[in-house]
């Protein structure tokens, strides 16, 4: 049987140029919605973003544009995709927080299924966080990895998660996340294995979003 390999190589060669092409082009649209912040054809660029993730990181080394910049597309623009489906939300509610948020001195055990349990001892945010989940209704599990966010899912069964991680983890497992539930993410402020931040306040304003916290 015949087989037109020249045909074949450039129709390969046009399906990479159209690739490249529609990722710049959603690249430079989620740029710029980033920077105004505003929401121009979200699905479009979180689709492009998500299935051509390394290409847009390439683009970006290339480019000299700092490669993070495509995890802060992706979670802003997951983020507005979710939103309503989000505040719709009546049922059981988690905030997902790394146990790099922890102080150094924490005491707090860890659960084989739940992870950290916090006792609100005043070292670090995390128990402001677990105090305005009480107000609104979310339930909060410290992680110290990925597969305890896999377990909390299968066991507690949330209809909602406000997430916080670094940029990438936040946008690998808001990509895993949201294919059960709706998700909001929150990246830290300070990144690293331990003593990190995240603003607390914003993470508080995704649970008041919540039409849970009228529950």
């Amino acid at each position: 049987m015949y087989i037109p390999y020249a045909l074949l190589g450039r129709v390969f060669v046009y399906l990479v140029v159209a690739v490249i092409i529609l990722t710049l082009i959603s690249l430079l649209i989620g740029i710029y919605s980033y920077k105004k912040n505003k929401s121009l054809f979200p699905n479009f660029i979180f689709f492009m973003l998500y299935f051509f993730y390394s290409p847009a990181k390439l683009i970006c080394r290339t480019c000299s544009i700092k490669e993070s910049i495509v995890d802060d597309i992706i979670i802003e623009v997951g983020n507005a995709v979710m939103l309503e489906r989000f505040k719709q939300v009546n049922g059981k509610c988690a905030v997902i927080l790394p146990q790099c948020l922890r102080h150094p001195n924490c005491k707090a055990r860890c659960d084989p299924i739940t992870g950290y349990e916090c006792e609100k001892c005043g070292l670090c945010d995390i128990g402001t966080i677990c105090e305005a989940a009480e107000k609104y209704n979310f339930k909060v599990f410290v992680v110290p990895g990925d597969s305890f966010v896999r377990k909390i899912i299968k066991s507690y069964r949330p209809h909602a998660c406000i997430g916080v991680a670094c940029h990438m983890e936040l946008t690998e497992s808001m990509q895993e996340v949201s294919k059960y539930m709706p998700v909001q993410g929150v990246w830290l402020l300070k990144d690293g294995c331990y003593n990190t931040e995240v603003d607390v306040d914003e993470v508080i304003r995704k649970m008041e979003m919540c039409n849970n916290n009228a529950l």
